[in-house]
């Protein structure tokens, strides 16, 4: 939005977010890039398809590409500690419905 690209552009993200909730939006996208989900290839001019009535989502990128992308897609892990780090162990992801184990 700040950039000017609200009528031609999309947020997707596999997150929550805040502030930007103007235009298409489209949050808590899974399996998140963290747990290996294709949200973690997604490469700046890959185009997305989005259909809201179908509840769908589509990568534009050939399937070849796709599957060289994951192979060589390692999720970025963090050190966690304190209550983040018991919600993370405890928590299932949002594809499963983000319930309390």
């Amino acid at each position: 939005m700040g950039m000017g690209l609200g009528n031609s552009v999309a947020l997707i993200t596999d997150g929550r977010f805040s502030g930007a909730t103007r235009g298409a939006c489209v949050g808590h996208i899974t399996p998140e890039a963290a747990s290996g989900g294709l949200i973690g290839v997604v490469n700046e001019g890959d185009i997305i398809s989005i259909n809201i009535p179908e509840n769908k989502i589509e990568l534009k990128v050939p399937q070849d590409e796709l599957d060289q992308r994951m192979k060589n897609f390692t999720p970025k892990k963090k050190e966690l500690t304190g209550y983040l780090k018991r919600y993370a162990e405890m928590v299932s992801g949002g594809a499963s419905g983000a319930i309390l184990n």
